[in-house]
């Protein structure tokens, strides 16, 4: 464990000089949009639900309007995201449960968060780190991916990873932790072709742990 948390806190470090702001890539206004755009993450791209959400949220720019939304309007627009139906129903379900349910409060837990439509643990601790400034590993696939190759845990299961590194990550760095790892997951540590020999974070660990090496 020794070995994992040193690991761990100089990643920290490491990112925080190679990546100084660090900030969620989803575009939102209201605390409601976000919990949107990351229903519409799943299996898509950010950037491409920052091009649907532009539109979605100018013509619905409420959560009262999302709450009262016509389905099949909602789904129109957000077909190039994927599963639109599924993503569409759930996202005015949510709206409907947030605006006449809890009175537009958004819940203040994992647990609370997932009972709501179409709300992941993913998009809960999105939430939680952004919205609430509380302590929240966002286990997406840059996440799971990055921190394995870092030797951080072994698991590939996103409830595992989270709670592995909430065990490594100082509480107050793990939100703007995760959104660093997605800059670099994209930038250098890619799923198919991870550009190691001009990869930032590796020279900087390995010039502050001699011998240190990531498992790609």
């Amino acid at each position: 464990m020794a070995g994992k948390k040193q690991t761990a806190l100089m990643l920290v470090q490491c990112l925080e000089e190679i990546y100084p702001e660090a900030k969620c890539s989803l575009e939102y206004t209201h605390p409601y949009e976000l919990m949107i755009a990351g229903r519409l993450s799943a299996q898509c791209t950010d950037a491409r639900v920052n091009i649907v959400t532009k539109e979605l949220f100018k013509e619905f720019p409420t959560l009262k309007s999302f709450a009262d939304a016509d389905i099949d309007r909602v789904a129109e627009i957000v077909r190039p995201c994927g599963l639109y139906k599924t993503k569409a129903k759930s996202i005015v379900e949510m709206a409907g449960q947030l605006y006449y349910d809890l009175e537009g409060n958004i819940p203040e837990t994992v647990e609370e968060l997932t009972k709501l439509s179409g709300i992941g643990r993913k998009t809960a601790n999105l939430i939680m780190g952004d919205v609430h400034g509380k302590p929240a590993i966002v286990a997406d696939t840059h996440c799971i991916r990055i921190t394995g190759r870092f030797g951080l845990t072994k698991s590939k299961d996103p409830k595992v990873v989270e709670q592995d590194l909430l065990k490594l990550i100082p509480p107050d760095k793990s939100s703007d932790f995760c959104h660093r790892l997605v800059i670099f997951g994209r930038d250098t540590c890619s799923a198919r072709k991870p550009d190691c020999e001009h990869c930032p974070l590796r020279m900087k660990m390995a010039e502050r742990m001699p011998g240190f090496g990531c498992k790609v």
